[in-house]
C-alpha cells in the first residue's frame, strides 16, 4: 500500500477475541517482497496483537491485543447453508457496487474514521461502535461529496453497533437488508472507507458462517467470515451480497505480525445489526 502515497486515517485495529481453533503456530510463509521471510508469525487471539481479529476499523478498528490461545478444544466446524437453486444469485457485482455505494458513507469521529451504511429514509445510519466510542463530534460525508453533521442516536458496545442521524438525508439512498442468511461460497462486496479512500469496494466471497469471534466488549458473536479485502477505514460499512443488499457490517480481520489484509475479514450478521439498531432507534430515537 506505500504506493497510494497516503497515511491511514482509520482508528487503530481492534482484534476481537477469536475462539480456539486458531493455530498458534501455523506454517512459516514465503514472507513478503522485501522481507527476509523469518520467524514462524505468531496468531492473535484477544486484541491487537499480531495475528488477531481486528476490529475491523472497519476493518477493524478497534482497539484490544493480545497473543496466545486459551487451550480449550477446538469449537465445531462452522455451520453452511443449504445450497440454493442454481442461478439464484446474480453474478454482476458490478450492479450490486452501483446499488451499494450511494448508501454508503464515510464517518469521521474526532481523530479516527470508519465506515456507514444509510437504513430509512429518517437518516439513520448503522455503524461499528467502536468507531464513534468516546468522540465528542461525528459527522459523515457520502457518495455525494457533502459533509453532514451526525448525532449519536445510541450504541450497543457488546455488538459493537451504533446508530447515527443525519437531519438532512436527501441524496442518501437506504440500503436494503437481505433476508436470507447468506452461503458460503457466495460473491459478496465490502464497501468503505478503507484508510480514508471513500467508495472503496472490494470483492471477495463468504467464507464461512457462525464463526465465534469475541467483538465489542469481549462478548462472544457468531460472524460471517469473508476473504473480501477489509482494511482499516472499512469498519461498520457493508458487506453486500451481488444484489447489493447488506448481508452484514464489517468490523474486524486477522492480521499477521507486520502485515495488513490478509484475507481473513469478519462481519456482524445483518439479523443481529438489525436487531441491535432498532433497539437502539425504538429508545433513542
Amino acid at each position: 500500500m506505500s504506493g497510494l502515497g497516503t497515511t491511514p486515517r482509520g482508528p487503530g485495529f481492534v482484534s476481537p477475541h477469536i475462539e480456539p481453533g486458531v493455530p498458534t503456530d501455523p506454517p512459516a510463509p514465503a514472507g513478503p517482497a522485501g522481507g527476509s521471510g523469518r520467524g514462524r508469525p505468531r496468531w492473535l487471539l484477544a486484541g491487537l496483537a499480531t495475528v488477531g481479529v481486528s476490529a475491523v476499523t472497519g476493518a477493524l478498528a478497534g482497539g484490544w491485543a493480545s497473543t496466545g490461545n486459551d487451550g480449550t478444544a477446538a469449537p465445531p466446524a462452522p455451520a453452511t447453508a443449504t445450497p440454493a437453486p442454481a442461478g439464484a444469485i446474480p453474478s454482476d457485482l458490478v450492479g450490486a457496487a452501483a446499488a451499494a455505494l450511494p448508501g454508503v458513507v464515510s464517518v469521521r469521529a474526532g481523530a479516527a474514521g470508519g465506515s456507514g451504511f444509510v437504513t430509512d429514509q429518517s437518516g439513520h445510519i448503522i455503524t461499528n461502535n467502536h468507531v464513534v466510542a468516546g468522540a465528542s463530534t461525528v459527522s459523515v460525508v457520502g457518495a455525494d461529496g457533502r459533509r453532514r453533521t451526525a448525532e449519536v442516536v445510541g450504541r450497543d458496545p457488546g455488538n459493537d453497533i451504533a446508530v447515527l442521524r443525519v437531519a438532512a438525508a436527501d441524496g442518501l439512498r437506504p440500503l436494503a437488508f437481505a433476508a436470507a442468511q447468506p452461503r458460503v461460497g457466495e460473491p459478496v462486496l465490502a464497501v468503505g472507507s478503507p484508510l480514508g479512500l471513500s467508495g472503496t469496494v472490494t470483492a471477495g466471497i463468504v467464507s464461512a458462517l457462525d464463526r465465534q469471534v469475541r467483538l465489542g466488549e469481549g462478548v462472544r458473536r457468531t460472524a460471517i467470515q469473508t476473504d473480501a479485502s477489509i482494511n482499516p477505514g472499512n469498519s461498520g460499512g457493508p458487506l453486500v451480497n451481488a444484489r447489493g443488499e447488506v448481508v452484514g457490517v464489517n468490523t474486524a480481520i486477522a492480521t499477521l505480525e507486520g502485515g495488513g489484509n490478509i484475507g481473513i475479514g469478519f462481519a456482524i450478521p445483518v439479523e443481529q445489526a438489525r436487531a441491535a439498531a432498532q433497539r437502539i432507534i425504538s429508545s433513542g430515537g
